[in-house]
């Protein structure tokens, strides 16, 4: 079925944008194990390496739960991405190109990166919609996990940046590379992949988009490309690796909590809104860049970005081993009812709203590994709203909604909540 999917997309009747393009999703969803995969072989290589496991378990479970909520649209939305661009494409075209044209996967492949520099690069660059894209770059940590960790709205921004292709290109080809363009930008969250020679010089390679994670001074706006880094070099945005990369946030958020840490900047931006004075400076706020401030260039001053020592120390707070453990197994559960989620549920399920809520609760388990005090010790409302997640899912697992494609996860998940 699903190769049969794929060859109408390729060779289909692109007339039929809408079913057809949209088809095409599941191959983000079905990439979900070879994410895995990729994960764990990394760990494999990180140890073999430098005896150190490539992340934490902390750090880990907060980017798949961000990744996990960021695809939450998708569950209830056809992508606005493609939406968009179908419209545009059924009333707006000037002329259609070929899909069966080398040119055009060519000449796609190129206009995707291109609009994905863009749209990467303005992100950055205007506070409003950095807010949403700093959450990929709030970990401390680069690995592929990393990769994983997105945001909810940033998706509500991008569409617009691929609209001038829609003129001309079918949405059946743009929907290929939109993919794969995406798909490509996994591998790259890396440290274990070094120099890879010529390819440098081209493609945007882990290195490259180590130092776009940089907190270093020398790193900050830097290497926005997706697949290619020719755009950085013609735009005069490229920045080769050179000392040692400090990953994350200019200003850290010492958080591990989904729902915080997409919260967060929104707050900022706004108390930053209505503290500043004057109208025209109040527009800026929203759309200068994240370090300007009144008197400043608009994107801010280079010489207030916080010097790197070389003696920081990710946020990292002390949690018992049983903690971690508990933490790993009801996340194992979640993400296999998540992967049945994407791959099963429609709109017009009539119990969409309770199955999205019983399986996007780990928002609700992040709490008990990820929200400590200052003492390092788990906050009182964790193991609270700990007991909640686990009567919601007692009680939609009851009525049915809930069931593993592993049977021993239904029989242990039947088991545990017998206590």
């Amino acid at each position: 079925m699903r190769n049969i999917q794929l060859h109408k997309l390729l060779f289909g009747d692109v007339s039929n944008s809408i079913s057809v393009v949209t088809s095409f999703l599941q191959i983000l969803f079905q990439s979900i194990p070879f994410f895995v995969g990729f994960i764990v072989l990394e760990f494999a290589v990180s140890w073999i390496q430098k005896r150190k496991l490539s992340g934490r378990i902390n750090d880990g479970i907060s980017s798949l739960s961000l990744g996990i909520l960021s695809r939450l649209p998708d569950v209830l939305f056809r992508s606005l991405d493609l939406i968009s661009y179908v419209y545009v494409w059924d009333n707006y075209r000037l002329f259609e190109l070929h899909w069966h044209s080398p040119c055009t996967w060519y000449l796609t492949f190129l206009g995707v990166d291109f609009a994905y520099y863009w749209f990467h690069r303005i992100s950055h660059e205007v506070n409003i919609l950095w807010a949403a894209h700093q959450i990929h770059h709030s970990s401390e940590d680069y690995n592929l996990f990393t990769a994983l960790r997105q945001s909810v709205l940033q998706r509500y921004t991008s569409w617009m940046f691929n609209l001038p292709m829609a003129l001309f290109i079918p949405p059946s080809v743009f929907a290929v590379h939109l993919q794969f363009n995406l798909l490509y930008q996994f591998w790259i969250h890396t440290e274990v992949i070094t120099n890879l020679g010529p390819l440098e010089f081209i493609l945007n390679t882990p290195s490259h988009h180590r130092v776009h994670h940089g907190r270093n001074p020398y790193c900050i706006d830097k290497n926005y490309g997706g697949a290619l880094i020719i755009w950085d070099r013609i735009f005069g945005t490229f920045e080769a690796e050179d000392a040692k990369v400090v990953y994350g946030l200019t200003h850290p958020v010492n958080s591990f909590e989904p729902i915080l840490l997409q919260l967060r900047p929104l707050a900022h931006i706004w108390n930053m809104f209505w503290a500043t004075p004057g109208f025209c400076n109040k527009l800026s706020v929203l759309f200068k860049g994240p370090g300007w401030g009144p008197g400043k260039p608009r994107l801010g001053l280079p010489e207030e970005i916080p010097v790197i020592t070389g003696k920081e120390v990710p946020y990292n707070p002390s949690v018992p081993a049983y903690l971690n453990c508990y933490a790993v197994i009801h996340f194992a559960v979640i993400m296999d009812l998540y992967i049945d989620l994407l791959a099963t549920v429609t709109v017009s399920n009539p119990c969409l709203y309770e199955i999205v809520r019983c399986k996007y609760c780990p928002h609700f388990k992040g709490k008990i590994v990820k929200e400590h005090g200052s003492s390092g010790t788990c906050k009182p409302k964790a193991g609270i709203l700990e007991i909640i997640r686990c009567l919601i899912f007692l009680g939609i697992y009851k009525l049915g909604y809930l069931r593993s494609e592993f049977s021993f996860l239904d029989y242990s998940y039947e088991v545990r909540h017998l206590f």
